[in-house]
């Protein structure tokens, strides 16, 4: 009889204490209820249906609710695509993807903007998956499959003959120009400076 007199074992009639800070700031303590109604964890029981929260009537309140709950997606036209959380390895991927007309001197891509710098939000990355029916010099070998786009470009012997080629070239064009081709070089130059002179 004696724990029927205390009251209910289980229940929801919790209620948070709050620490009082000092004596000198009595003046901004608050009462329970401006602390309840302040507070973003806490609702009143004026909200709480049976012990659970009740979303507001207001329209208003609503939509603000419903806003922070909603999920960053594309939206229903493209199935609700999330934003995915972008990596060091995704981000160097995007980057050579913006960048892949200066990769295969062969194949031409259509410029995208060229103004914005910013990699995308949305996108999905997926595995390309060989048919059977693809000739065996098209696919790739087991060797050759990487992770990222940038392994597989830096194990490619193609592209990293290429890569030194462009490199070459564009080291030739930008070299300083001067009097190379009239200084004296060699026993055989000096000679016909000497026979100049004379």
């Amino acid at each position: 009889m004696a724990e029927k007199d205390k009251g209910p074992v289980i229940g929801l009639s919790w209620h948070p204490t709050l620490p009082i800070l000092s004596s000198s700031t009595t003046k901004n303590i608050k009462t329970p209820d401006e602390a309840e109604s302040s507070s973003a964890l806490w609702k009143p029981n004026s909200q709480l249906v049976d012990g659970l929260f009740v979303p507001p009537n207001d329209p208003i309140k609503l939509n603000k609710l419903r806003k922070s709950q909603r999920k960053d997606t594309l939206g229903k036209d493209w199935f609700d695509m999330p934003a995915p959380t972008i990596t060091q390895e995704l981000k160097r991927d995007l980057q050579l993807l913006k960048l892949r007309s200066a990769i295969d001197p062969k194949r031409h891509y259509k410029r995208g903007d060229p103004k914005s710098k910013d990699l995308p939000k949305y996108f999905q990355v997926g595995t390309v998956v060989e048919s059977a029916t693809d000739f065996y010099s098209g696919r790739l070998t087991k060797k050759e499959r990487k992770a990222t786009i940038a392994d597989e470009l830096l194990y490619d012997q193609t592209f990293r003959a290429y890569r030194k080629r462009k490199v070459r070239e564009i080291e030739e064009k930008n070299r300083p120009g001067g009097n190379d081709k009239w200084k004296i070089k060699g026993k055989q130059s000096r000679k016909r400076a000497k026979e100049r002179r004379h």
